[in-house]
């Protein structure tokens, strides 16, 4: 991960099955939440899933960007044998839930939970403490 992505994060916790990380809602952000995922999905051996999971965090940090004012926090929970999904969550302290809706062809944004909903194998919002939380399952390749 390059210095500028370290320069906006701050790391929650990347031990075990876990890996969390708090970015301020800059520019910024969306680069390096990517990277970190992409760097946590390497170290799992979970390579194969780090495009997707990337893409994916990419359009919920880019929304909270819009959105929201504070920070923004990815959490990633390792795939167990049992269940061989990765949970990806992005949260900030915005209280709305994000509204899939469908773009026109000319629009230049609005696609971004279309594509959360297309490419994961389950996803969706829960409230939390200060703000909300949204969620995509990925499942791992066999």
């Amino acid at each position: 991960m390059d210095s500028l992505a370290w320069e906006v994060i701050r790391v929650i916790e990347t031990e075990g099955d876990r890996a969390a990380w708090s970015f301020p809602a800059e520019p910024g952000a969306v680069r390096a939440a990517r990277s970190a995922v992409r760097a946590q999905l390497h170290g799992w051996d979970l390579d194969r899933l780090a495009d997707l999971a990337a893409l994916l965090v990419s359009e919920l940090v880019t929304n909270s960007l819009r959105h929201a004012t504070g920070p923004i926090e990815v959490r990633l929970v390792r795939p167990t044998p049992l269940d061989g999904v990765l949970l990806v969550e992005v949260s900030d302290p915005l209280p709305d839930f994000p509204r899939e809706r469908v773009a026109r062809p000319d629009d230049e944004s609005g696609r971004g939970l279309q594509l959360v909903a297309s490419a994961s194998r389950r996803w969706g919002t829960r409230p939390g403490g200060a703000g909300k939380t949204v969620w995509f399952e990925l499942g791992v390749p066999t």
